[in-house]
């Protein structure tokens, strides 16, 4: 039987856009309401759903699937944080987020956004 976190916790705001977002990526707080895409090893605030008119719908919390680079993540608690090319990365600081899954060939893995 296969499982689905699909939708768990899903909190998603929208925030103006300063810079050039695309779904998926993580971005930052960068000025009242605006997010930016993160430089290397920048703590994000949430992952981009969706870039309409200048505005981006970021999911803050709940279970999401991501690119990563670097080293394969492994499940369990995990500190991560952006590369600074739209994709996430397990260092040595960061966010201590929680790792569901890791699809080695897609090079995703599945984290809860706390």
């Amino acid at each position: 039987m296969d499982i689905s976190l699909n939708g768990f916790g899903e909190n998603v705001a929208t925030f103006a856009v300063s810079g050039e977002v695309k779904s998926g990526m993580p971005v930052k707080i960068s000025a009242n309401g605006t997010v930016a895409p993160c430089a290397a090893k920048d703590k994000f605030c949430g992952l981009v759903l969706s870039v309409h008119n200048g505005y981006a719908a970021v999911q803050m919390t709940g279970y999401i699937k991501v690119s990563y680079a670097g080293t394969k993540p492994t499940v369990g608690y995990q500190t991560v944080n952006a590369d600074g090319t739209g994709k996430v990365q397990v260092e040595t600081t960061g966010r201590l987020l929680l790792i569901t899954d890791v699809d080695e060939p897609e090079g995703t893995c599945g984290l809860v956004l706390a």
